[in-house]
């Protein structure tokens, strides 16, 4: 597939099939994710996969049953594979107290950095890993963690210091009707030149 038709034609996909995911298929998306940009090269982020019972307990916590009567995308809940992205700023620390880095003081305090590196480098990766599924076929859903991150860090082991990104749901696609797309959807894209500002706002 060419990159533009690749970008052109992703999009986030709400229903599943159950088919697993080869091991193999999912390193080969991770490894074309890995290859984001990274400030320092420190590639500080994290994707903890979560299969069968696992994201039986993954919905568990962040879906309880009593509430999906009335969840709009049944069929999300199929999907054999939720990743879990994580950013680590310790990385970072570590990274700009190397040699190399150690004069930018970025090394010395999370709050020395004007933007969270940690963040941006692991949405990037995020970004790639979504083409990157497109690419070989499946389909993939971006969403946020809105509750129970808590009860998630307990249950995964997830280290005090690694920020939540998001999840990630992974799996073959069912086709889906026009009327299963988010509302989001219908909005228009701002074109170039609403987005492009020469020399000055």
């Amino acid at each position: 597939m060419q990159f533009a038709d690749c970008v052109r034609t992703r999009k986030m996909v709400r229903a599943f099939r159950r088919d697993p995911i080869d091991h193999e298929l999912l390193e080969r998306i991770v490894e074309i994710a890995s290859r984001a940009p990274s400030a320092g090269k420190t590639q500080g982020w994290h994707f903890l996969v979560l299969r069968d019972h696992q994201t039986k307990k993954f919905w568990d916590i962040t879906l309880p049953e009593e509430k999906r009567s009335s969840f709009r995308w049944p069929q999300l809940l199929s999907a054999p594979l939720i990743g879990l992205i994580f950013a680590d700023p310790n990385a970072y620390l570590e990274r700009y107290s190397e040699p190399d880095k150690v004069k930018t003081k970025l090394g010395d305090d999370v709050s020395s950095w004007p933007t969270p590196y940690w963040t941006v480098d692991a949405s990037f990766a995020t970004m790639q890993l979504l083409l990157a599924a497109h690419d070989v076929g499946l389909g993939a859903l971006f969403f946020g963690v809105f509750n129970g991150e808590s009860q998630l860090r307990a249950e995964f082991k997830v280290p005090e210091q690694m920020q939540l990104i998001g999840a990630v749901a992974l799996g073959w696609p069912v086709i889906e009707k026009s009327t299963d797309r988010g509302a989001s959807a219908k909005r228009a894209r701002r074109k170039p030149v609403e987005i492009v500002r020469e020399g000055s706002f």
